[in-house]
């Protein structure tokens, strides 16, 4: 198929995108108070169920989902859809047995729990540090890279400006309207991003002749030079597994048991215990908007499987040479990389089948999938730099300062991340999301073990806590690192890992990392001092005390600038005025901050017919998820079974 770029007809297609981004950000930052650390971070704490649901997903989706699960599914089928599904599963967590405990302890990020719930500050500031670093090393560097993929497939600018232009873009959206902004923007971006991929779905389906067309195809995408490698590679080759969803034990891809039991605590981390993506459930007005939000999260978290992985593994049918090279050399003369050109299955498949518009329509989508990627990070991020880090240090920083700096310390971020993406080419065979979900396994399965224990168990303390979480920091950061120096090799070549990074899968090392920190969690408790009885009141217990809405909250902030000094209006020129009134406008700033609101917390009281309703979708969405499961581990594979693999 021919390849295409942009026209004119695209062209204004993405300026009508851009200026529906811009109104809605406008309109956000007239209609919101972001002159508050919790009207900023949290948006008020008025947000429907609609709106965050969207934004959950948007914040998900970004733009290394479309290139990164087209990616995997090129390489190796269906399987990468698991984490799709199990997503599914763990919103449904996060709002019915997290959220509850979250919303009634008051607090505004997971950290500040952590601090209620054991007292002192190291283990908060220790939750604080790591989760900025997972959000450089599996977030923005990836959504940068991503991004810049599909932007210079599309207009050949090459990955570093196509990665300046993408934060122009999104810079005015983060620093402008906080969680607000984010939120509405994510709200119209996950309604384009839906549109978008059906439309692609639709028509890579019509083109390989439905799923029976691309069964009869998959098994001859093996790359022209595939049949010149060593004898026992599988370089350029299709998965024979394709249409198997979770595997064997022992499989490279997807092992069903380092699955469920070793990547599903990875992704508890990510679903329930990360600022980022319970941030937004947080700004509900109560809890019945929050489980709201998780369930229609949950429902469009099944569709990634359809838009995403399956359309790649399409345009391995479609372009096997390029997206299936085998070699070094032919991976660079197809897509400037000498590992793979997996990740570049989805732009292939937008350039290649879709008319003048559409292809403008589908990078609007993945601009938008990236935009409210990266807004919904740099947002995060500044909440925990700026509530959990920075007010430590200046306890009695006044309301402007701290909003400043959290737009400040946004910028650090971007640049360390920036810095990091060499790296991300080569790990993971050039598979982008797998590499984000590696890292993940390395980094995070302590904190959702030390958050459980803590939730469930009013033993845990704080010397516990706090020893568990370093001795699995320590242990994922060792093999981080020696995955770093020992790269898996390119195609054709011989591989001289050690053979326990070979055999012991990324999966099962997380879920050894998390029973080993529970393990430890609990015998550091036990061997040392209670906790007091009034951190022991922050387990799942206290979801049982309805929690009426408070009015006056603000973050716990409010205790640190008691001793605000009183500020004085410069009366400069009518331009200077009006300068000002301008930046402080677009950066939500007040000249008198004694006249800031506080915020409402959400209540968690519900009404005997919400309880019912919600209650009722829960159980039809785990039913689907679990009828997926079934069906594409065991039953699909009779019905396409593997086939021998043909060269081309």
């Amino acid at each position: 198929l021919k390849m295409a770029r942009i026209d004119v007809y695209d062209v204004i297609v993405i300026i009508f995108y851009f200026v529906a981004i811009v109104v809605v950000t406008l309109f956000s930052m007239v209609n919101s108070n972001r002159n508050s650390i919790s009207g900023y971070f949290l948006a008020g704490r008025f947000m429907t169920w609609l709106p965050i649901g969207a934004s959950l997903f948007a914040s998900n989706i970004g733009s290394e989902h479309f290139i990164g699960l087209a990616g995997s599914g090129a390489a190796a089928g269906i399987g990468v859809g698991a984490f799709e599904l199990n997503a599914t599963v763990l919103l449904q967590l996060l709002g019915w047995f997290f959220l509850p405990v979250y919303i009634a302890s008051k607090v505004c990020t997971l950290p500040e729990y952590m601090s209620k719930r054991f007292g002192g500050n190291r283990i908060r500031i220790y939750l604080s540090v790591l989760s900025l670093m997972l959000y450089i090393f599996t977030k923005i560097s990836v959504n940068l890279y991503s991004g810049s993929i599909f932007i210079n497939e599309a207009v050949s600018w090459g990955i570093y400006p196509s990665i300046i232009a993408i934060l122009a873009v999104t810079a005015f959206t983060t620093i402008g309207g906080g969680l607000t902004a984010v939120i509405y923007t994510d709200t119209l971006q996950t309604f384009i991003m839906v549109l978008g991929g059906v439309i692609v779905m639709i028509r890579a389906f019509a083109e390989v002749g439905g799923v029976s067309g691309l069964y009869e195809k998959w098994f001859s995408t093996a790359s022209m030079s595939a049949a010149t490698l060593m004898s026992n590679s599988t370089c350029g080759y299709p998965s024979e597994k394709g249409f198997i969803l979770l595997r064997s034990i022992n499989d490279p891809d997807m092992p069903w048991l380092g699955f469920i039991f070793g990547q599903t605590p990875a992704s508890i981390w990510y679903w329930c215990a990360d600022q980022m993506m319970v941030q937004r459930a947080l700004s509900a007005k109560n809890l019945s908007h929050a489980q709201g939000a998780t369930l229609f999260a949950g429902f469009i978290k099944l569709l990634p499987m359809f838009m995403m992985v399956i359309p790649g593994m399409i345009s391995r049918v479609l372009y096997p040479n390029e997206i299936a090279c085998s070699t070094a050399e032919e991976c660079m003369k197809a897509c400037g990389s000498a590992v793979s050109c997996t990740n570049l299955a989805y732009p292939k498949l937008v350039l290649g089948l879709l008319p003048p518009g559409l292809r403008g329509l589908m990078l609007a989508v993945m601009l938008a999938a990236l935009m409210s990627d990266l807004t919904s990070i740099f947002n995060s991020a500044s909440t925990l730099f700026t509530v959990d880090l920075y007010s430590l240090v200046r306890k009695q920083a006044k309301n402007n300062e701290l909003m400043i700096v959290g737009r400040l310390f946004v910028v650090v971020m971007i640049v360390v991340s920036i810095l990091w993406i060499p790296m991300i080419e080569s790990m993971q065979g050039g598979q982008l999301f797998i590499y984000i979900q590696s890292i993940s396994a390395y980094l995070s399965p302590p904190i959702p073990a030390v958050y459980i224990v803590g939730m469930v168990w009013k033993r845990a303390n704080e010397k516990g806590t706090f020893f568990a979480l370093c001795v699995g920091f320590v242990i994922g950061v060792i093999r981080m690192v020696i995955d770093f120096v020992f790269l898996p090799p390119q195609c054709g070549q011989i591989d001289s890992r050690p053979s326990f990074l070979i055999n012991f899968h990324y999966m099962y090392f997380a879920m050894m990392l998390f029973v080993l920190t529970i393990v430890v969690m609990i015998v550091v408790s036990l061997l040392t001092e209670s906790p007091s009885s009034a951190m022991m009141q922050y387990t799942y217990k206290i979801s049982e005390y309805h929690v009426p809405t408070i009015e006056s909250h603000d973050c716990n902030l409010n205790e640190m600038q008691e001793n605000k000094a009183e500020t004085t209006t410069s009366q400069g020129s009518r331009f200077q005025c009006s300068l000002r009134w301008f930046l402080q406008f677009l950066c939500g700033l007040t000249d008198n901050e004694e006249t800031v609101p506080n915020n409402p917390i959400a209540s968690t009281k519900q009404s005997r017919n919400a309880r019912i309703l919600l209650n009722s979708l829960l159980i039809v969405l785990l039913a689907i998820a679990l009828f997926l499961y079934v069906f594409l581990s065991l039953f699909l594979k009779d019905i396409y079974p593997a086939k021998p693999i043909v060269l081309n």
